[in-house]
Parts: C-alpha cells; structure tokens; sequence
C-alpha cells in the first residue's frame, strides 16, 4: 500500500467554504486583497480580514496554531491569522473527528494528530515558502525564451 499525501476533503471543503461565504458576502475582499471567506470577519464594515482587523486594534497579525491539535499537544507556532484560519484549521477540519478531538487522550490518537499536523505543516511551507520558487523560475524560463530563444542558456555561462 503506498502512502498519499491526505486530499482535503472537497464536500466538507465546500460547506465550509460556502457557509463562510454566506456570512460575508459573495464577492467580499479586504482592502489588503484578502478574499477567502474564512479569513474575513463577517458583518466588518468596510470587510476586513482578520490580520488586519488585528493591526487596527494594535494586536499582533499572527495567530498561536496548534499544528497537532490543542487536544494532541499544548506545542503551538505562529502563523499569519488569515493563513491559520483558511489554511491550517481548514486542513484540520478534514482529520477524522477523533483524532481532532482525542476526546479520551488516547497516545495512538495523539500520535496519529502529530503525523497529520506534521503533514499539514510541510504541505503549507511547501505551497508558502517553495512553490512561488518554481513558479517564478517557470516565468522566468518564458521571458528569457522569448527574449534570447529556445536555448538561451547555451549564450551565457552557468555555474
């Protein structure tokens, strides 16, 4: 049996999506630019996000995430509020429920909420600090492609 990274699940995704949406409107944005709904605070106006709702009251932007869940263990990293609440919390909400919760402490349950935080956690540095990387050097590829041609690396010398 080979190992997959967990997929969010798409209907759960959805409702929660779709609920978020309700409370704060369809094509509601934050003057930052911020549009994901779970990220916005309902009934804001004008809309605002929750990293800048936070500067207005002179609060810190980030939020302490529990990446293996407060009923797995008290460890917890911060993280920008609109990232912790679209992002990591969203991801969590797709554990099963008892692994969430561990409503009895179980070690298994608390072990098995490591490995999905832990799994949530590089998918996230991933998608935050690494793929823009790939992103940019495929943009880059097309510029200097079209600027130099095809083979533009064989004019220059690369270390």
């Amino acid at each position: 049996m080979e190992p997959k990274i967990p997929r969010r699940g798409p209907i759960g995704k959805h409702a929660r999506t779709a609920m978020a949406r309700r409370r704060t409107g369809l094509k509601a944005r934050c003057a930052c630019g911020e549009t994901r709904p779970t990220a916005l605070i309902p009934g804001s106006v004008p809309m605002l996000c929750a990293e800048c709702q936070r500067r207005q009251q002179g609060k810190a932007a980030d939020d302490d995430h529990h990446p293996f869940g407060k009923a797995n263990s008290p460890v917890t990293i911060p993280i920008p509020a609109n990232d912790h609440r679209a992002e990591l919390s969203e991801a969590q909400q797709d554990w099963p429920t008892r692994t969430r919760e561990n409503p009895d402490g179980s070690p298994a349950l608390k072990a098995a909420g490591i490995i999905r935080g832990f799994v949530d956690m590089i998918v996230y540095l991933m998608k935050k600090g690494v793929l823009w990387v790939a992103e940019m050097l495929e943009r880059l590829d097309e510029m200097l492609v079209e600027r130099l041609g095809r083979t533009w690396w064989t004019t220059m010398e690369l270390a």
